[in-house]
């Protein structure tokens, strides 16, 4: 007859949740390097998001009419 492992058993008796919780953990330890490459474009999305919609800021971005023209000088 085969042998049960410790941790077969222990499955048994830990209740759903605990065994739920347990499953996200293994995955964001599993998954870690593309969950933070994928918040930092996320993040950095949202910055510059929020300082183009700022006009004082989104000048840099946008040529003024009638204003000086950077290129050409």
């Amino acid at each position: 007859m085969a042998k049960r492992s410790g941790t077969a058993r222990r499955r048994d008796d830990e209740s759903v949740l605990t065994r739920a919780v347990d499953s996200v953990f293994r995955f964001v330890r599993f998954a870690e390097f593309e969950i933070l490459f994928i918040l930092f474009f996320v993040i950095a999305f949202i910055i510059f998001k929020d300082l183009t919609s700022r006009p004082e800021y989104n000048q840099i971005l946008v040529k003024k009419p009638g204003g000086p023209d950077w290129w050409l000088n």
